[in-house]
């Protein structure tokens, strides 16, 4: 590890130790779970828990995977479920929709905080989301949740290179936001339409495509690949079976996006979280 490096994680972890107990809104991503190693290192895993927010818009896949980086890192990993679909400015999938899914975490962390001697919440933010509209900040600054990453000035990159050098499986994951992000913005978020999006990707996951997106426009599936792929998926016999499972699921045609994967791709004029 740089000496760089090291002060970087030092100057975090210390900066944690001041908060004596915290809940961590815990996603299983490289951001927040960095956040949760550095909580565990600072206050021990008595004082520091990681919390999971499950609803529909959280595929069972990335539940799993994130209660294991929990174990991993040595923290005590709990779930709580969320009903943002409750939330009308949610499901009318505005671009201010992470607000409302926020607003929905973060109050009901709020309510176990309270209940659990958690005075203080962190969450992933780091310093590079200062330069994007990210409605969900809102969200964290009405209810008080902490920021720690963009607090000591970490951004994507050194978050990366400092989960690498702890160990941290995490460190070379790919973003991974809730189903919800795969529905165009103003198209109605049903709780039919994450379970859609889920078994699709689910599917692809299932052929040992790593990173990927079934982007949901009503009776269209379009698959965003990365191009090395489509060979994997346009073979005679797997071509046949995906599309026989995906009309399964409700939709009428499957298509291809020749510009291959991108993330953000139905928000790339719009805001992001």
């Amino acid at each position: 590890m740089s000496p760089e490096l090291e002060l970087q994680g030092r100057r975090l972890v210390e900066h944690i130790a001041g908060l004596e107990r915290v809940a961590v809104a815990f996603s299983g991503g490289v951001d927040s779970t960095l956040v949760l190693a550095a909580a565990v290192r600072a206050l021990g895993p008595e004082k520091a828990v990681g919390v999971i927010g499950v609803s529909p818009s959280l595929p069972a896949r990335e539940l799993e995977a994130a209660l294991k980086v929990g174990r991993d890192v040595g923290a005590r990993v709990e779930t709580m479920q969320t009903h943002e679909l409750d939330r009308e400015g949610y499901r009318l999938n505005g671009p201010d929709r992470c607000y409302h899914c926020k607003t929905e975490l973060f109050t009901l962390l709020s309510r176990y905080s309270e209940t659990h001697d958690r005075p203080v919440i962190l969450d992933g933010t780091n310093a590079d989301d200062r330069h994007d509209v990210r409605p969900g900040r809102q969200a964290a600054r009405e209810l008080g949740v902490r920021s720690p990453l963009l607090e000591v000035g970490l951004g994507k990159e050194g978050i990366r290179e400092l989960s690498r050098a702890w160990g941290i499986c995490t460190w070379s994951k790919p973003a991974s936001p809730c189903l919800s992000s795969r529905i165009p913005h103003f198209a109605e978020v049903t709780v039919d339409k994450l379970g859609a999006i889920e078994q699709a990707e689910a599917r692809l996951a299932a052929l040992g495509l790593e990173e990927f997106r079934v982007r949901h426009h009503g009776d269209i599936a379009r698959l965003e690949l990365h191009p090395k792929d489509w060979a994997r998926i346009l073979d005679a016999g797997v071509r046949t079976s995906l599309i026989a499972e995906l009309r399964s699921l409700g939709f009428r045609y499957v298509s291809l996006d020749l510009e291959g994967f991108r993330s953000g791709s139905l928000t790339e004029k719009s805001t992001r979280s």
